[in-house]
């Protein structure tokens, strides 16, 4: 039983991030990107980590960046972070296209693009398959560690069908915290702060 100045006091949970991992911002965080974030891990090493966001819709779609591409429906763009803004990363479940970087279980970062428009003039099915991000988030290895510290970030697993659906975007924070129990569930229903641009 948590007394009341208990349920308040953001933790940690001490899970330790790796590739393929989540970051889930905490509830209480005012911060124009993060705040309410879901970024998975792509790269962690002592060099650093890299991570995107996986749950801010933006108002663009491939068709509005790509000239030479014309496909009839429209495929959103989510921002990745706030690092290499103009870049455009994908995260896919194809196997065998060549030069993408393996996250976890079936789940891929980028390679060879021409591969990954040709798949889709096809018809091929995109929705579970393919998500798009400008940008990037990006940590120093000390950095993480430091935020973490602050119990800015909880570290937490998603099945490889929640990191793929976009249509996961607007609930994915509550429900990825919710599905840690005891306190964080109930941290998962508390009113957003608005946060400052």
């Amino acid at each position: 039983m948590y007394s009341n100045t208990d349920i308040f006091k953001i933790e940690t949970n001490h899970i330790v991030p790796a590739q393929g991992k989540i970051l889930i911002s905490e509830p209480f965080l005012c911060d124009y990107i993060f705040g309410r974030s879901v970024i998975l891990l792509v790269d962690h090493t002592k060099e650093g980590t890299m991570g995107l966001v996986l749950n801010k819709p933006l108002p663009l779609f491939l068709n509005d960046i790509l000239q030479d591409f014309n496909y009839q429906e429209n495929i959103p763009i989510y921002k990745g972070g706030p690092l290499s803004t103009d870049t455009l990363f994908y995260l896919h479940t194809l196997e065998g296209i060549t030069d993408s970087l393996p996250i976890s279980n079936g789940l891929y970062l980028n390679g060879d693009f021409n591969a990954i428009k040709e798949y889709i003039l096809q018809g091929n099915p995109i929705k579970g398959k393919i998500r798009f991000f400008l940008g990037y988030s990006g940590w120093e290895y000390e950095q993480l560690h430091r935020e973490l510290e602050e119990n800015t970030w909880l570290v937490s697993t998603e099945s490889k069908d929640t990191i793929m659906n976009e249509n996961a975007g607007t609930e994915l924070w509550k429900n990825s915290l919710g599905r840690l129990g005891s306190k964080y569930e109930l941290w998962s229903r508390f009113p957003q702060i608005p946060a400052l641009n």
